[in-house]
């Protein structure tokens, strides 16, 4: 497929390239300014989907996610690119039947990120587009591709443990699973051990 991926340079975009490299997906990884509507069409054009590992970090403005999403949505409908799957927040996926973010146990200084990416959220599901909003569980770091994991919905996933928690590297192949073979469009989608 050919392949628009923003956010290539962070920690899981630049897992999920080398993931579609590996699969013999065509991968266009523009460098440009995830927050023009204009940049990202252009990128985009004629493109099979639009994908975007963006985040700016916790040090960064997290206003800049939901200005991303905007920007992504009208991008891609300028381009007329239908599917965009996103790495969302897990602060977004349901613990207990609400929100993970809602939890006594959400790390404070993650809120305004999981906040942010909440509302991104709403600006995927009011798009129209064939979105999928791939959250990760609650902790991701760079490890092993294994190539074992489990797949789920909205809801938060963790192991016999209780503990939440997935390699980038396999987070990446599962996010390149929901590309090659979607079964989440329209909704909120996560991986974990």
């Amino acid at each position: 497929m050919r392949t628009v991926l923003f956010g290539a340079t962070g920690m899981i975009g630049r897992r999920i390239e080398a993931e579609l490299k590996a699969r013999g997906h065509e991968v266009n990884a523009p460098r440009r300014d995830v927050l023009d509507p204009g940049s990202i069409a252009a990128a985009a054009k004629g493109a099979d989907a639009l994908l975007s590992a963006y985040g700016p970090g916790l040090e960064g403005d997290v206003s800049r996610v939901v200005k991303a999403a905007e920007a992504l949505v009208a991008g891609a409908k300028k381009a007329g690119v239908r599917r965009l799957i996103v790495v969302g927040g897990a602060g977004s996926l349901k613990a207990g039947g609400a929100d993970l973010i809602e939890s006594p146990q959400f790390p404070a200084a993650w809120k305004g990120i999981a906040q942010a990416h909440r509302e991104a959220l709403a600006v995927f599901r009011a798009s129209g587009l064939d979105w999928t909003f791939y959250a990760p569980p609650a902790l991701i770091e760079p490890g092993a591709r294994t190539g074992k994991y489990r797949t789920g919905g909205g809801d938060l996933l963790s192991d016999a443990q209780g503990v939440s928690r997935i390699s980038a590297e396999d987070y990446a192949a599962a996010f390149v699973d929901e590309l090659e073979t979607p079964r989440r469009a329209g909704s909120v989608a996560t991986a974990a051990y």
